[in-house]
């Protein structure tokens, strides 16, 4: 079996240090062939950088996606197309910069790599994700062995209905983008593993990886202010797939957490 971890949100210098410190080991304890990682919040938990890029690859990390906030560190759109190992959301405009998908390998076995962006109360613009699935499965036909397909997204609905439309298409479906790890990690019908939210990979003594006084002041009294990274209770977390060389179908799969 190819043994596959996708690691949610990754937030903050606190999620940066854990994967930095603790990858290495997690990939030796699972028996872990490959590393697939959210990196949208690695930059003072919004946007990355393309020395977070670098620094994560060195850690273990071997295919980085993204999200809602790919742009929000100056000078990234001039960086992403030198980086090799990174893709953006495939629903974006043409004109975007980045790879819409990503080809990684493992002992000959080729994983093809995409994310998209729900449009569920989501503020970007962008297309319907399920068709971009579908055109970028078809860019991928015959140069892949099996799929991750990524949804970032704010509703459960559309994730899980994204996750059916995939089902036998796909080797697995994991959603993010809410940083709160669901429980519902399964293999659907035709082949294709699924979880709903993979969580983050970042401090959880936090609201959804800030600092907790000042988003409760906000829902309080409405006032803008600054929303500090947490720092306690750091956790890696996120969705383990044992994928079959022969098809590339999941065989089995579960939520990972890792205090």
């Amino acid at each position: 079996m190819l043994k596959v971890l996708f690691t949610g949100d990754i937030v903050g210098k606190p999620g940066r240090d854990f994967v930095v410190q603790r990858l290495a080991g997690v990939r030796e304890e699972l028996e872990l062939d490959l590393v697939i990682a959210n990196g949208e919040n690695s930059a003072g938990g919004a946007g990355i950088t393309k020395n977070i890029c670098e620094e994560l690859t060195r850690a273990g990390v071997d295919a980085i996606t993204l999200g809602d906030h790919l742009w929000d560190q100056r000078g990234f759109d001039a960086d992403i197309d030198a980086i090799d190992n990174i893709c953006r959301p495939a629903n974006l405009p043409q004109s975007c910069p980045g790879k819409t998908a990503l080809i990684v390998e493992h002992d000959g076995f080729r994983l093809g790599i995409f994310t998209v962006l729900g449009r569920t109360f989501m503020r970007m613009t962008s297309d319907c994700p399920f068709h971009a699935a579908d055109r970028i499965l078809d860019d991928l036909k015959g140069k892949t062995d099996g799929v991750l397909a990524e949804m970032h997204a704010e509703t459960t609905s559309e994730k899980i209905a994204y996750g059916w439309y995939l089902d036998g298409r796909v080797s697995m479906v994991v959603g993010t983008h809410t940083h709160v790890p669901t429980a519902d990690a399964t293999v659907l019908p035709r082949g294709t593993a699924f979880l709903t939210d993979a969580g983050m990979t970042g401090p959880y003594e936090s609201i959804l990886g800030r600092e907790i006084e000042p988003i409760v002041l906000k829902f309080l009294d409405g006032m803008p202010r600054r929303w500090p990274v947490a720092e306690n209770d750091v956790r890696l977390c996120g969705f383990y797939v044992e994928i079959d060389p022969t098809d590339g179908l999941a065989k089995a799969c579960r939520q990972v957490t890792i205090r």
